[in-house]
């Protein structure tokens, strides 16, 4: 039993990481927006924390239904590879905005201070006790990474249109 207390821990890391990350993004990342234009369209707050909000569901969803059913691989594939895109997204563009514009990204602090460490933990754990292999956590991050992005774009769409608080 407490073997399993332990792996539902740190899997827990992963939404205690990611909600704090993006609380980070959605209070300072639209005001930034507008003042780095020239890497992207400035994003309002409707659009980014309604887009935020979901990808914050998404993947407290993914733990749990991964938690609960750790043996259907499609389950197991979305929530390693959201991990793995976790970690992705505070070098790219958290980490390389920041150097380029020498400007502070939000996202930053979460990202290098919670998500690398806890998301490499939990990469470690996974590696260490042979629940995923290193291919296949490039491949699900590959693939969820670009799932996520996709949907990102299509979420600021629809928050976009959705919210207004003006």
């Amino acid at each position: 039993m407490e073997s399993v207390m332990n792996t539902s821990s740190i899997y827990l890391l992963f939404i205690l990481a990611i909600t704090l990350h993006n609380i980070e993004e959605a209070l300072w990342l639209p005001e930034w927006s507008k003042h780095v234009q020239r890497f992207g369209k400035q994003v309002s707050r409707d659009e980014f924390c309604f887009a935020v909000l979901i990808i914050t569901m998404l993947a407290y969803l993914a733990t749990g239904l991964f938690m609960i059913f750790p043996q259907i691989l499609i389950l197991k594939y979305f929530f390693f590879g959201f991990i793995g895109s976790m970690i992705i997204n505070v070098i790219f563009p958290h980490l390389a905005s920041s150097i380029v514009l020498k400007k502070y990204c939000p996202g930053l602090i979460t990202g290098i201070f919670l998500i690398i460490p806890f998301n490499s933990l939990i990469i470690a754990f996974l590696l260490n006790n042979k629940i995923i292999n290193f291919s296949e956590i490039i491949i699900s991050t590959v693939v969820v990474g670009i799932f996520l992005l996709i949907l990102i774009y299509i979420l600021k769409k629809i928050g976009g249109k959705l919210i207004d608080y003006k």
